[in-house]
This record gives structure tokens, sequence and C-alpha cells, in this order.
């Protein structure tokens, strides 16, 4: 698809607004990002019908999902930030050494600039304003790429953002793979981008041209590992909700079973009869139910499934982008199916000896986005967490982690780069600045470092660069062992005591006396 130099030269356009917006200042102040997070919470709750009724047209969500999914978490957030914002940019005392006792030290959140976020189709509420929220409280500018893919969701967004935030630092800008590439020619300060590792390159190649820093948040096949002792019933309720929602379009998603032989007949009926009760006889009649984004992810999972005799499910309408919640056994290890994020209503179970090829296996791939263990085992779970690596883990549940504002949450080589969530979403898209202030008097204090250099002045300035760093919240018993410790003797260590006490700058008088 060609794409018009109208387009360009409107998003070109678009861009250079939100950069003026940012560089007049108005996004900065702390009462600015205040109103422009309560009228996004204003937005949700005026508009949960029509966000409702946009994904029902899209993936043909539940009303009563939208909001347990999507919509809560993201008021919760909208109230974290609410709440914790003062705190968040305050600076940020740090611990000091001696030759920086009379400063005042600390860390300065910034706003880094102007912002793209690049959201996903299968979230695309949570995946697009979650990180709006940590770029507003952050003090950024942001332009908002929504997916062309959840089209109703997208135009939606696009209406009603400007309806409610300022429309020069937050825009929507709309478009397809063409449109999104243009766009990254453009510069930035910081790219955030939700989707697969295939197009993660090209963005974070873009990216590299400006030297703009990305967050990535992928995917891949996130396992999930099965113990023979633990509640096999209570487990796959879990694990069949967690894989079947959304129709499987979840990228924390469990991606594949892994369980010893012994229990993966158990495993395989207990998953059909709590498909029975989540879906009824037939899924595809189910307002639970979900459907495929598009005729070309439909093809994809199909083809995926080539080759394998369903032992659930395995129904499909492509009029409608339906296929029916489906389990395979005995997947081989290196088949196709194994080797791509599957990303739809297809479950594949590969039998392990024990825990310990359970592990050798996931370690044996790339790093997945999430793990999943069910045991009562703690001892055995803690071993698992410890022998393996991932985004993100979560026992004797599925996703549940990503629930948790205060949990950060992003993946980790293949799976993605950064994280987010609650204050972790403000901290990536701020510049954490350093800062020393420090006064013109008390000079001599720096003799020792000032050249011509002697013995004598460079064993004194070895001396104060190695002292430790203190904290300046602890109380003077603290200081009295620093200073015992970096050899000051009795007589100074009680000097330091009395001074502190009497409310003194002790350091200074001590530093005063010790160079001159």
């Amino acid at each position: 698809m060609l794409v018009s130099r109208a387009g360009v030269s409107m998003d070109r356009q678009v861009v250079q607004r939100a950069k003026e917006a940012f560089v007049s200042g108005r996004a900065r102040a702390l009462e600015f990002r205040l109103q422009q997070l309560h009228a996004l919470q204003r937005m949700l709750t005026e508009k949960e019908t029509e966000i409702c009724t946009a994904l029902k047209q899209d993936i043909n969500r539940s009303q009563y999902d939208t909001p347990l999914l999507e919509l809560i978490g993201i008021e919760n957030e909208i109230k974290l930030a609410i709440e914790k914002i003062a705190e968040w940019t305050a600076p940020r005392p740090v611990e000091k050494n001696l030759l920086t006792i009379s400063d005042e030290v600390y860390i300065q959140p910034e706003p880094l600039g102007v912002v793209l976020i690049i959201g996903a189709w299968n979230y695309p509420w949570a995946l697009t304003l979650l990180p709006l929220i940590g770029a507003i409280a952050a003090g950024n500018a942001a332009v908002v790429k929504p997916s062309e893919l959840s089209e109703c969701s997208s135009l939606l967004l696009r209406a009603l953002l400007p309806r409610y935030l300022d429309k020069d630092l937050y825009p929507v800008v709309m478009g397809g793979a063409s449109e999104t590439q243009e766009l990254l020619r453009l510069r930035f300060d910081h790219v955030f981008y939700t989707g697969s590792s295939t197009v993660a390159k090209l963005v974070m190649e873009a990216a590299a041209r400006h030297l703009t820093p990305v967050t990535l948040e992928l995917g891949g096949k996130s396992p999930c590992y099965i113990d023979k002792d633990c509640d096999i019933r209570v487990a796959c309720r879990r694990i069949t909700w967690g894989k079947f929602v959304n129709c499987g379009q979840t990228c924390i998603a469990p991606d594949y079973i892994l369980c010893e032989p012994c229990i993966q007949s158990r495993v395989i009926e207990c998953i059909r009869r709590t498909l029975l009760e989540f879906y009824g006889a037939d899924p595809k009649c189910s307002a639970d139910y979900g459907r495929i984004i598009n005729q070309r992810h439909f093809s994809r999972i199909m083809n995926l499934m080539e080759g394998y005799t369903p032992v659930v499910g395995g129904q499909s309408d492509p009029s409608q982008c339906y296929i029916a919640p489906t389990v395979l056994k005995d997947v081989p290890p290196h088949s196709r199916l194994m080797q791509e994020e599957i990303f739809g209503p297809v479950l594949p179970i590969v039998t392990v000896s024990d825990m310990d090829d359970a592990i050798n296996f996931i370690n044996e791939r790339e790093k997945p986005l999430a793990l999943y263990i069910f045991s009562p085992n703690k001892k055995e779970v803690k071993r698992m967490i410890e022998e393996t690596t991932s985004g993100g883990v979560t026992v004797n549940d599925v996703m549940m982690h990503y629930s948790l504002s205060s949990l950060p949450f992003g993946g980790v080589g293949q799976s993605g780069m950064g994280s987010y969530h609650g204050k972790h979403t403000f901290d990536r898209l701020s510049h954490h600045r350093a800062c020393l202030l420090r006064s013109l008097n008390m000079e001599s204090v720096n003799l020792a470092r000032y050249p011509p250099q002697d013995r004598r002045r460079a064993r004194r300035a070895k001396m104060a660069l190695r002292s430790p760093l203190i904290d300046m919240s602890k109380r003077t018993l603290i200081w009295a062992v620093v200073a015992t410790i970096i050899g000051m003797g009795l007589f100074i260590t009680l000097l330091v005591i009395l001074l502190i006490a009497a409310g003194l700058n002790c350091t200074c008088w001590y530093w005063r006396g010790f160079y001159n």
C-alpha cells in the first residue's frame, strides 16, 4: 500500500504540533497532568457502553469481559497515578559521602518529551491507554497510534480522545503498516510498542537512527508446567480460563502445557469438562466466547493445526473467523506448532519426564513473556523459578501478575525490553536527572583535589573519596559509626556526635580543620 504525500505531511504536522505543545511547558505543570488524568477517567466512565460495543464488533468480546479484562485495570492505573503523582514527581534524595555531606543531592524525574505509543489490537484500550497514563503522569506529550486491525475500537479512540484530552499534546494517528513506518521515520523521545517481535525489530531499527530509546512489549511461547501432585482439576480450570479468554488472543496466555505422560489424559478430561462448563456444548453459540480478529490470523492458526487430530474441539467456521477451543496431545517438541507463538485458541500438550526435563525444555527455547507453574511443592516451585528466566511468573494460576500495578510487566530477550504498569510506567517514561547543588563557600575543603599534588594531599583525597555512602535519614549513631570506620579516631567521633546533636554542620567543621 502506498502512502500519500498528504498523509505523510499530515502526520508530520501532528508530530510537530505535539512537539511545540510540549515545548510550551503546559504538560509539565502538576495541575495540568491531574486535569488530563481526571478527563481520561471521565471518558472511560461516560463511554463504557460504546467501548464495549466496539470490542464486540472487533472480536465478539462479551460486554461483561471488557470491563474485567481492560477497563477496570485502566481505571485503577489512573486512580493510582492521581493518588501518587505528587510523590512520583518529587525530588528523590539519595545517599551522600563525606565530600558531599553538606550538598543537596537528589534525583529529579523529568519528562522525556514526545512519546510515540503504538498500540495492539487484542486489548486495544488497555495496551494503548496504560502507556498513555504513564506518559501524561510523567509530563510528556504522546502521539497515539492504535492498531488498524481493531478498526471499530481505533475509530472510537480517535473520536473520543480529542474530546477529553488536549488534542495537540495527545493526538491520535491512524493508518496501517506503511503509515506506521513513515511515522517511525520521524524523531521521538521514546517509542513504546506492543506487538510481535517481527515488527519490533523494524521499530527498534527505525528508532536507532535517532538514538531513540524503546519499550518493546512482545510475546512468545509462555509455558505452563503442571506437577503430577497438584490439584489437576483446579489447575485446569485456571489454565482453561487464561488460554481461551479473548479467544486465546492474549500475549501472556499459556501457550502450551508441559506435564508427565501419566497425567496427560486427566489434564485433557479436566479441560474438556471445564470448557463445557464455561462455554456450553457449542462454544460458537456462547456469548462469552470470542472470534479471531481477521481472516489472515484465522488462516495462520488453522495452518498451525495441520497434521494434528484434536482431542478436544477443532471445529472452525471461516465465515465467522471462529475456531473452537482446541487441545492437541503428544505434540512433538520440534514441530512447527512449537516454534512460533500460537496467539489463538489452540493448546498443545507436550509430555516431559519430570521437572528437570521441563526446566531443560524451557531453557532450550527463547525466554518467554510469562511462566506458569502448578505445584503444591514450594521447594520445587522455587527451583523452577531459580533455574529458568521469563518476563514474569505466576504460580498456581495464570496471568494474574499482570493485574498488579506494583509489579513491573514486561519481557526479557525476545519477549521484550522494558517494563511498565503503575510507577514503573512513570519511571520508564521519565528522565532521572542527577542533581547536586552546593555552595561556593568552604573552598578549603577542595584543596586536596587541586594541583599541585603531593603524597599528603593525595592521601587525604583518597580517604575522602573512599568514605562510605551515608543515608541521611539514619540517626546520629550511624554517623558516629561511619566516622569511626573511616579512621577519624575516638575524639573526632565524639565531636561529630556532639556537633550533630547541636544541629551544626559537623563535617564542614571537621574538613576545614583537616585541610588547614
